[in-house]
């Protein structure tokens, strides 16, 4: 998993899932570490602040699972 250097600035839009299941690649890291739910992994865009101090749009990527937050 990568750090970031980045804050979310807005809404997310067009958020859709990308992959649920034995389809996540991290599956099974996402379990140990977090629990046994039922994972999502999804995308959506959004602006971002960088650590420069510059605005841009970005596709972000995230995991997700019904009962331990929601990062909409």
């Amino acid at each position: 998993m990568l750090a970031s250097n980045f804050q979310v600035v807005g809404r997310i839009e067009h958020v859709e899932v990308i992959a649920v299941r034995h389809s996540i690649r991290v599956l099974d890291f996402l379990k140990q570490t977090y629990g046994r739910w039922r994972w999502r992994k999804l995308k959506g865009v959004a602006g971002v602040l960088l650590g420069d101090g510059t605005i841009r749009l970005a596709e972000l990527h995230w995991y997700e699972a019904h009962g331990i937050g929601n990062a909409r």
